[in-house]
């Protein structure tokens, strides 16, 4: 098995020419093209790993997954559901168009930045610091790792550059999707994009999810089982933003990127699965990772459709 690892990394490392890492946040900018690693946990405890697994990237769009199983945890589904839809959408992760020209107010999915930040701004918590520190130990619990913290430097660096965030959640707040200080907001959101992680950290996250919220090392329910399904549900429909679709048909595995470079899977019953390759497609996503998991799905039969 470390052997199909090791060629999977080769098979697919030349794809990293293809991509660029995002630019946008000047912070993520300095991460190599060429780094790829993966890492994968089956809900037996068996671990197999190749390639850079454990350099350390932040999780971005990962973090939505962590902050829609926070909300509803905190609200319920209806709650939840009142201000932000579970439909995927056609258009880029940042998208503020069908907010307005579609005329529905309410971001389609918690997938996108309109609905994450939604979701977000759901968090219990009297202050942005004890939101940050609940997201903080949620992504500890579920990665069985205590030491997980923000990279400091990506986060100034986001809030330097957010502005098209701010300019969604400003327009959200105008009708009332959210409540409270956007700033507030935007900063436990900002924070919670740059949570540092490795494979393994998001592999572990992606085996909780696979074991439908229960920890394979303590046996302990972390998420509600209900929640788990939803959230594996949206993660199937919008979690590689618009190119959900594809991943879909061609892989077949609820995952969620990141522009980090991350990939977070959880396969049911199976194993969860943290890929990383901060080269990106044209949508946003680890252009090698995907297809470390397309070989991966094909060779290990994981497509779930």
């Amino acid at each position: 098995m470390h052997e199909i690892f090791e060629n999977i990394i080769s098979n697919n490392i030349n794809y990293t020419n293809h991509g660029k890492v995002a630019t946008y946040i000047p912070e993520l900018a300095k991460a190599s093209v060429e780094d790829l690693g993966v890492y994968l946990i089956t809900l037996d405890g068996d671990e197999y790993f190749a390639g850079d697994y454990n350099k350390k990237f932040t999780m971005q769009s990962i973090s939505k997954v962590l902050t829609l199983m926070l909300s509803l945890m905190d609200n319920g589904e209806s709650k939840v559901f009142e201000r932000v839809g579970m439909e995927p959408t056609g258009d880029s992760f940042n998208s503020i168009v069908d907010l307005e020209l579609k005329n529905i107010h309410k971001p389609f999915n918690p997938m996108i930045n309109a609905g994450a930040i939604a979701t977000t701004s759901l968090l219990a918590g009297n202050s942005p610091k004890e939101k940050t520190e609940r997201i903080l130990n949620l992504a500890r619990k579920l990665s069985d790792n205590p030491s997980i913290k923000i990279n400091e430097d990506v986060y100034l660096s986001e809030k330097m550059t957010g502005d098209r965030n701010r300019s969604i959640a400003y327009f959200m707040k105008s009708f009332n999707v959210i409540e409270g200080s956007v700033e507030d907001i935007l900063d436990v959101y900002f924070k919670q994009c740059s949570i540092e992680v490795t494979c393994r950290d998001i592999a572990n996250i992606g085996c909780v999810l696979a074991n439908d919220g229960v920890s394979v090392r303590t046996g302990e329910t972390i998420v509600p089982k209900h929640i788990c399904r939803i959230t594996k549900t949206i993660m199937s429909t919008c979690g590689l933003y618009d190119a959900s679709g594809e991943f879909a048909v061609h892989i077949g595995i609820p995952a969620k990127s990141g522009v980090g470079g991350g990939i977070m899977a959880a396969v049911p019953r199976k194993m969860g699965i943290g890929v990383y390759g901060p080269a990106l497609d044209e949508k946003g996503n680890s252009i090698a990772g995907i297809q470390i998991l397309k070989e991966l799905s094909e060779k290990l039969d994981l497509d779930i459709y």
